[in-house]
């Protein structure tokens, strides 16, 4: 299933960035090893309340369509664990903090010796160049240092504030798993692999376009807007009878249609409105006019008056209403796996569709450890050596927390 089939990614990630990027490929059909730390594996795995049985719901959420496994690779035995792994491997992606894969012999040009075709994909804080590659990074830090939470939240008076999801982590996913692809297709022209890296700071900065370009046109940082939009009006939300909705009129046409809508042509003829650059100048006054409008009717008839007249527009959903949205389910954003020891569980499905290789969620997040010993005998390890390693305290064998449910 999917296009990436017969890729294998050796995956040494945690949290979130990291595991959004061995994700993205697993969805596609690459063969992702989990490698989790000695003892207790992710940190995830303890980002609790909620639980779904005793497995943490964000793990399971981050891991599914990958297999486990548990090592110490301060071990000997681990550390040929790790090596055994990475010969054969066409990836391998890692997010320690700087300079931990190097002292543990395992950085790019360790392994590239016995892999001359490895892809490396290292995800970092603030990249491995530049004053701050020391540093380690999370999310908020990124926010802040990239400008974002200078410009999110409801007005320039307000205290900075970051974005609800960790845009930066996921967003650093994404792109280091474009770059993987990348470097993929330069692999499969030359035979060459080589290292790959992005930092949740960078990927910060590209969230910020729109901004990035009016400060670097003018000279003046952006501030804080609410939901309304640096470069269009009417963009935003505004409050009905009874909630929330969002309206998009991102151009001169749809201005019209608004108004089309809204039943109030005479806007169409105010010179504060008369064309966006007017409507941006004068955005207190052109929010006040349709704001009043707007709270005469409910959001479900307002929803369907723009959509008859053509308007991108939308509820403000909460969660458990954008993932019961029929055009959630329509597009199998939302889906269920079967777990080893809590039944079917439901995730997020794949957002990329493939019309002649189709991605596909099929296996829920490993238990930990769970496929300890299938792996290590698929990469040729005797039943004797696997005791040895968890002897040596190099391995941790999942079959007893699985249930005897091996995969």
């Amino acid at each position: 299933m999917g296009p990436l089939r017969g890729l294998k990614v050796v995956d040494l990630t945690h949290v979130m960035a990291g595991p959004t990027c061995t994700l993205m490929l697993a969805d596609m059909g690459a063969d992702v090893i989990k490698i989790e730390k000695m003892p207790g594996g992710d940190d995830t795995r303890r980002s609790v309340p909620p639980r779904i049985g005793e497995e943490s719901a964000a793990f399971m959420m981050m891991n599914r369509n990958k297999r486990g496994i548990a090592l110490d690779l301060k071990t000997k035995g681990g550390a040929e664990v790790l090596r055994r792994l990475a010969r054969s491997a066409d990836v391998l992606v890692e997010n320690f903090g700087p300079g931990v894969m190097e002292r543990l012999g395992f950085g790019y040009e360790d392994l590239k010796k016995d892999n001359p075709g490895l892809i490396y994909c290292s995800l970092s804080g603030f990249g491995r160049t530049g004053p701050y590659r020391h540093r380690r990074g999370f999310d908020l830090v990124a926010q802040a240092m990239s400008g974002i939470m200078s410009i999110t939240g409801g007005g320039p008076d307000e205290p900075p504030a970051k974005c609800g999801p960790p845009l930066s982590d996921i967003t650093a996913g994404i792109i280091a798993a474009m770059g993987i692809l990348a470097a993929y297709a330069h692999r499969l022209k030359t035979g060459e692999g080589q290292w790959v890296e992005t930092s949740l700071f960078e990927a910060a900065l590209v969230q910020t376009y729109w901004q990035s370009a009016i400060a670097l046109a003018t000279g003046v940082a952006p501030r804080a807007m609410g939901s309304a939009h640096p470069l269009n009006a009417p963009y935003q939300a505004f409050q009905t009878a009874d909630g929330w909705i969002v309206v998009g009129g991102a151009n001169q046409t749809n201005w019209l249609r608004i108004l089309d809508a809204l039943g109030a042509p005479e806007l169409a003829h105010d010179p504060r409105f008369v064309d966006n650059p007017a409507r941006m100048a004068h955005l207190k006054e052109l929010e006040a006019e349709l704001a009043k409008r707007f709270r005469t009717r409910s959001s479900e008839e307002w929803l369907n008056l723009l959509d008859e007249a053509g308007v991108p527009a939308g509820p403000v959903n909460d969660m458990l209403q954008a993932l019961n949205d029929p055009q959630t389910i329509a597009r199998e954003m939302v889906v269920e796996v079967e777990h080893p020891t809590v039944g079917r569980v439901k995730t997020l499905g794949l957002p990329v569709k493939f019309s002649a290789t189709p991605g596909k969620v099929e296996t829920a997040a490993p238990l930990y450890g769970q496929h300890t010993r299938t792996l290590l005998r698929d990469y040729g390890f005797s039943d004797d050596d696997i005791e040895a390693l968890a002897r040596e305290g190099a391995v941790t064998l999942g079959d007893a927390a699985a249930g005897g449910k091996i995969a």
